[in-house]
């Protein structure tokens, strides 16, 4: 069952937010009700795209629910999609991921989820993540904070007040990614530094740092819908999120989300090397 999304602050009950929310929360729940029909099943049709990635009977499936109901309901808003790329001209855009993390999707591995987002202007202002397989879902809409649930009532939720790199506890997605762009040393000088570091998987690092379970998640190789959910959901939480050279677009194919409080030294950190690093 979808939970209601919490009212806002008066000031923004003019605008189309909480009714999109609403909407972005429906979406979901007709994705999970598709996907999870499939999951592990033993007969799951499985290709190969022209990048070498995997695309399966699912993610089509669930795209196709989504963009459904965008056309019924929001027929003048554009979509953009992994699977069906771009559909209208619009300021106003549907963001959608229908399964991120289709290579643990096809190998049965309950760590994928369902990414929802509405961009106006171009700026991310309402994100759904939700993880059936877990039982977890994500939310948040400009102006109304960050919530989850599981069976239970919706709670806020916030970023941690973590304030030195020392106590800090990372997730750095894969090693082949940081390879890929030449930044495995910088990886390393990472791992020696901070508290902890995991590989966390993909949707899931960005939520355990929005709920202040860690304080940065760093990725290479990212796609617009593969992060856009996650914007106002980490943002309304009270962290940030950048490229990975602190500059604000979300196209240059790099993520570096902080709880806030430490996303300047964690930038500084990546651009200083071993002979110039000061302590946080």
């Amino acid at each position: 069952m979808t939970p209601d999304p919490p009212a806002g602050p008066p000031e923004r009950a003019k605008g189309s937010f909480p009714d999109d929310l609403a909407l972005a929360l429906r979406l979901a729940d007709a994705a999970d009700a598709v996907s999870m029909s499939r999951f592990d099943a033993a007969d799951l049709d499985i290709r190969t795209k022209a990048d070498a990635t995997h695309v399966t009977e699912a993610d089509l499936a669930t795209e196709r629910a989504i963009r459904d109901i965008l056309a019924a309901e929001r027929p003048a808003d554009a979509v953009f999609g992994e699977e069906f790329g771009s559909e209208g001209d619009s300021s106003r855009q549907w963001i959608i991921d229908p399964i991120d993390g289709t290579a643990n999707y096809l190998r049965g591995v309950p760590m994928w989820a369902t990414l929802i987002a509405l961009a106006v202007d171009g700026v991310p202002r309402v994100g759904v993540v939700s993880q059936p397989a877990i039982g977890r879902r994500w939310w948040a809409a400009e102006g109304h904070g960050a919530w989850t649930a599981t069976q239970g009532a919706p709670r806020r939720i916030r970023v941690s007040d973590v304030s030195t790199l020392d106590d800090a506890s990372v997730s750095f997605q894969s090693i082949a990614q940081w390879d890929e762009v030449g930044r495995t040393d910088d990886l390393l000088r990472l791992s020696r530094r901070v508290w902890r570091d995991r590989g966390y998987g993909d949707a899931w690092p960005y939520m355990l740092l929005a709920e202040g379970r860690i304080e940065m998640v760093a990725e290479f190789g990212v796609k617009v819908y593969d992060i856009a959910a996650h914007h106002p959901i980490v943002t309304e939480a009270g962290g940030r999120l950048t490229a990975f050279d602190g500059s604000e677009s979300l196209s240059t194919l790099s993520v570096l989300a902080t709880n806030g409080t430490l996303h300047g030294p964690f930038l500084d950190f990546f651009e200083q090397t071993p002979a110039t690093e000061s302590p946080a």
